[in-house]
């Protein structure tokens, strides 16, 4: 088993290696990372593969002998790349995968925002049925088109492929700054912007969290995962006949309530929190198709996904550093 990642250096990606490279399930896997800006360690089971997936020659060099891709890279909201980076370069590895003699499996890991996240309205809790709805912007069109020109793969060629779609990833000391007012926040909403300057400030210097209400007034409901989850469900799909040509919601059990978040961290750590107004909308992605067809479920929680968070200490050669805002 020789198995193709991209997106090795990232957050996923790591941690993906690290656990199949543990799993005694795969002592004899080979791992081959696709890497172009940063560089993923060579191990003896770990080998590093030059190029852009943008580049058709550097995709037919990179999946030569392969059995299984694992397929993460992606971009973010920059729309100069996005089409060459994340269109063009799925289509070059599923071209490239479709005529080789040893491909066996293509794995996509997708997102949330292929079904607009928390910028449309669910009256219900949202499967894999789910028709597809980007909100502004290019990433998120890129999700759908991923998901899209996976699933036509599978249906003109054949090929054994699933898509793990994910909502927002956490690991460390994420999700503390995913509620920051200050300026490490992780991602979106920006929360210093909402409120007055001089209360973001003193809401930074004391902890404070925002409590994010939805449209309706209610505390918001927003879908996580932790990248350990996310791994697990990867390493439970990998060979996994009841995966081929499935998309699967890979999130955690219930969503993360912010009103929840704020009373158990005003009860457990004393910090304050304050009301945040939006037009978002709350809702639930339904893992239970992964669960019954993977034999996959999360380990993750609402309390151990804060614990975790709150009580991670960095040390001084672990600087944060965040690649993508969110």
């Amino acid at each position: 088993m020789l198995i193709l990642v991209t997106g090795a250096t990232g957050k996923v990606g790591q941690h993906f290696i690290a656990g199949l490279v543990d799993d005694p399930r795969f002592s004899k896997a080979r791992i081959r990372a696709l890497c172009h800006n940063r560089l993923c360690p060579e191990t003896e089971r770990v080998e590093v593969a030059r190029g852009s997936i943008a580049d058709r020659d550097a995709v037919a060099k990179a999946l030569a002998g392969v059995t299984h891709v694992v397929h993460l890279a992606t971009c973010k909201e920059t729309p100069d790349e996005v089409m060459d980076v994340t269109v063009k370069g799925l289509f070059w590895l599923l071209e490239e995968f479709r005529t080789s003699a040893s491909a066996r499996q293509f794995i996509l890991i997708g997102g949330d925002a292929a079904i607009g996240h928390f910028f449309y309205r669910h009256d219900a809790p949202i499967t894999e049925a789910v028709p597809h709805q980007a909100y502004p912007g290019s990433y998120a069109l890129s999700k759908v088109l991923e998901e899209v020109m996976l699933e036509q793969f599978g249906i003109q060629y054949g090929i054994n492929g699933c898509c793990l779609r994910a909502p927002w990833i956490m690991e460390k000391d994420d999700f503390k700054y995913s509620l920051s007012f200050g300026k490490d926040v992780f991602g979106g909403p920006d929360w210093k912007t909402l409120v007055p300057p001089a209360a973001a400030e003193r809401y930074a210097r004391e902890g404070t969290v925002p409590l994010l209400r939805d449209a309706d007034g209610r505390p918001l409901k927003r879908n996580f995962i932790h990248v350990d989850d996310l791994v697990s469900a990867i390493l439970s799909a990998i060979d996994n006949p009841r995966a081929k040509g499935q998309l699967f919601n890979i999130g955690m059990d219930r969503p993360v309530d912010y009103g929840e978040v704020a009373a158990y961290l005003a009860r457990r750590r004393g910090l304050n929190s304050v009301d945040i107004a939006s037009q978002y909308h709350s809702n639930w992605m339904d893992n239970s198709k992964a669960r019954y067809l993977l034999n996959w479920r999360p380990v993750y929680d609402l309390e151990m996904l804060i614990d975790s968070a709150w009580g991670y200490e960095r040390s001084e050669e672990e600087p944060r550093i965040v690649w993508y805002p969110g």
